[in-house]
């Protein structure tokens, strides 16, 4: 493998064995080679390693050791990463079919800043539940994100350089501000949309368990880079969509 890969794949875990073989399944089946995959490990008690290693690919790292939660892992995940691009697959989530790879790899190699597609819903087994609730922009520009996260972080490539390093302030939606905060060091024609759906993302991750924790954290983080009077009209554009999700959910 190339010291330095065109693509790092990031995938957290802690304590991952029932969700992990999934995700090692859809990286080791990818058509494209020229990737390694860090695997940065919370000092897993059960076969989270053992799995890992056994599944793995040539490229694979591990570290493992005990860490302060999600986002110090990501941030691990970051200073280690060697590849031009970096993209986030975490335990349970998977690419959406062998050639989704390829195709970041494409546009890769005509030099766009940030790459992003759509995603499924899945249950633990892989079936499909749902699209999700928002959709990839067209053009991607950081007004986009006043709107929601309208691009979900496992379907979002960007190069190493222009990512910053999350704020382990918020423990739930970090991600949120950390693609917002990439936007914000690009233009919109350096984004591109593949136009397909490239991640199967497991239902029901933190932010869904901590659901209201994960709002105010939104709201803030909204408020910080779009302003009171904007997220507060933005919030209130929400409800009917709440409402529509509530209903179609029963």
């Amino acid at each position: 493998m190339d010291e330095n890969p065109l693509i790092s794949i990031i995938t957290i875990t802690w304590n991952a064995a029932a969700e992990l073989p999934r995700t090692m399944h859809s990286v080791a089946e990818q058509s494209f080679s020229d990737f390694e995959h860090i695997i940065v490990d919370g000092a897993s008690s059960d076969d989270t390693l053992a799995i890992a290693r056994r599944m793995g690919t040539p490229s694979l790292r591990i570290l493992s050791e005990p860490d302060n939660g999600l986002y110090f892992a990501m941030n691990k995940g970051l200073d280690m990463a060697r590849g031009r691009y970096v993209i986030f697959l975490n335990a349970g989530d998977a690419f959406h079919d062998s050639a989704v790879l390829a195709r970041y790899a494409a546009a890769a190699k005509k030099d766009a800043d940030i790459i992003y597609a759509d995603t499924d819903i899945v249950d633990a087994e892989g079936r499909f539940l749902r699209k999700r609730h928002l959709s990839a922009p067209v053009q991607l520009t950081k007004e986009s994100f006043s709107h929601g996260m309208l691009v979900c972080h496992q379907a979002f490539m960007v190069k190493r350089v222009l990512a910053p390093k999350y704020d382990t302030a918020y423990r739930f939606s970090a991600d949120y501000d950390w693609t917002v905060r990439c936007i914000s060091r690009t233009a919109p024609n350096r984004c591109r949309n593949l136009h397909c759906v490239a991640i199967d993302y497991l239902d029901a991750g933190m932010t869904e368990k901590n659901k209201r924790a994960s709002l105010r954290e939104r709201f803030d983080i909204m408020r910080r880079h779009y302003g009171l009077t904007t997220t507060i009209g933005r919030h209130i554009s929400f409800i009917p969509r709440a409402i529509a999700r509530k209903l179609t959910s029963k």
